[in-house]
Parts: C-alpha cells; sequence; structure tokens
C-alpha cells in the first residue's frame, strides 16, 4: 500500500508510515527491512525521498544501516530515565522490572593525579578508590562503570553484593549524594567496552561522565558510565526561559 500524500513532505509521510509498521509488528526489532528498490516501490515514492527519511530515522535510532548488509530495525531501549532525574543504574534496572546485578572488575586505592585533585579539592597525598564494575540486568551486561571516590569519603570495603554505590555510601558513610553534574559523549565501537557489554560492531555508547555531590556541595564520587544506546534512553525536559 502506498502511502497517502498531505500537506507535509513525503520523507515526513514515509518517516510515520515505518514508525507505524514497526509499531504494529510488520517489521520487528532486529528484522532486516526490505532493500531501498522494493520499499521505495511499495511505498510510491523516490529512492531519494526514501534514502531521506532512513537517514532520519536512523539518526533518530529507529532503524540501523550496515554498509553491504541492509538496514534493519533497533531493538527498543529497554531503560529509560530523564536525563535531569539523578537516579542509580540499581533503579533504573529495577524501575524495568529486572533484576540488577553486579561484576566486579577491579577496586584499588591509589594516589591521587592532578586531575582527581581539581575534581575533590583533595590534597596530592590523598589517595582515591578506583572500582571498575559490570551492571547486569536479569544477568545480561548493560553498562560499565568506572568510579571514583576519595578515601578520606569511603573508609568502607566494597563487596560483591548487587548494590547501588549510592545506597553504599549512604549507609556506610552516612552521606547522600544529592545532585551532580553530568557530561554525556556517544560513541561508537570500543575496543575494551563494547565486547564486554556484549555489543554489535554497530552498537553504539553512550558514556554519562558524573561528579556527584552531597548535601554540603561536596564533590564526593566520579563515575564515568558506558550505556548499550540499544538499550538506555535517556531524555530531557528543557523549558523556555
Amino acid at each position: 500500500m502506498t502511502i497517502k500524500s498531505d500537506s507535509r513532505h513525503l520523507y515526513l509521510q514515509v518517516i510515520d508510515h515505518l514508525k507505524k509498521d514497526i509499531d504494529a509488528g510488520v517489521y520487528k526489532e532486529k528484522e532486516k527491512l526490505p532493500s531501498e528498490f522494493d520499499l521505495s516501490k511499495q511505498l510510491g515514492v523516490s529512492r531519494a525521498t526514501l534514502r531521506e527519511a532512513l537517514r532520519i530515522l536512523e539518526e533518530e535510532n529507529v532503524i540501523v544501516r550496515r554498509h553491504g548488509v541492509g538496514t534493519f530495525v533497533n531493538a527498543k531501549p529497554l531503560f529509560t530515565s530523564g536525563i535531569e532525574q539523578l537516579n542509580s543504574v540499581t533503579n533504573m534496572i529495577k524501575n524495568a522490572g529486572m533484576e540488577p546485578g553486579t561484576i566486579f572488575l577491579s577496586s584499588v586505592t591509589q594516589q591521587s593525579t592532578e586531575e582527581d585533585e581539581r575534581r575533590f579539592l583533595c590534597d596530592p597525598e590523598d589517595d582515591i578508590v578506583l572500582i571498575e564494575r559490570v551492571r547486569t540486568a536479569n544477568g545480561e551486561p548493560v553498562v560499565y562503570c568506572i568510579d571514583k571516590i576519595p578515601s578520606k569519603i569511603f573508609k568502607g570495603e566494597f563487596s560483591h553484593e548487587d548494590k547501588s554505590i549510592f545506597a553504599m555510601i549512604e549507609e556506610q558513610e552516612n552521606r547522600r549524594i544529592s545532585y551532580a553534574v553530568t557530561q554525556i559523549e556517544p560513541i561508537g565501537y570500543h575496543e575494551k567496552v563494547s565486547p564486554i557489554l556484549n555489543c554489535d560492531p554497530e552498537t553504539s555508547l553512550l558514556i554519562l561522565k558524573q561528579l556527584h555531590y552531597d548535601d554540603r556541595d561536596e564533590p564526593i564520587l566520579y563515575s564515568v558510565n558506558f550505556f548499550r544506546a540499544d538499550t538506555f534512553s535517556f531524555h530531557v525536559l528543557r523549558k523556555r526561559v
């Protein structure tokens, strides 16, 4: 069936049509779409119009195009969160109705770097605790985490329990994380992290770099989290000023 013409540009109609087909299950997650020739014929549009629609759908992570292979429907994110909401990975997984888990890779105490000193306002002789973990949902790896905490702030020990690092700091040190300053970076394949998260070569990652502050406005935790972009989705509410 061809799309119906209206006052909008044809490529916008194509986008809506394909999204409705995907939502209706005509094209399922990770399923390959028909060729550009066949799809443009089905929709009654030129291949140039179709390519523009596919380009925008790819930017929106609705589809992924693999060179020399074809166009595939992306899996919908399992976890969504407003970026203005400071929510732990543990709670994000729980809110999706899945079981959070942790694979501890390492936990070491090391001398602070100049960057650590600027970040945490600490002295050169202060040590930093560096924790490397993989967070899982129903046993599947979904987030690779690197956390840094000044050893003078966190004096406890990290266990292999499936606990939020927010909760551990609050329970053991009575320091509540109140807010964070966040930087988001999209990247493609990462030589170390992508294999750990079982990513296909085409699966992109979202990096959230966050400096967390407690109720006294003191920086106490720096996190670098690598999220699978096909599993996590973040949005933000912006208000006009």
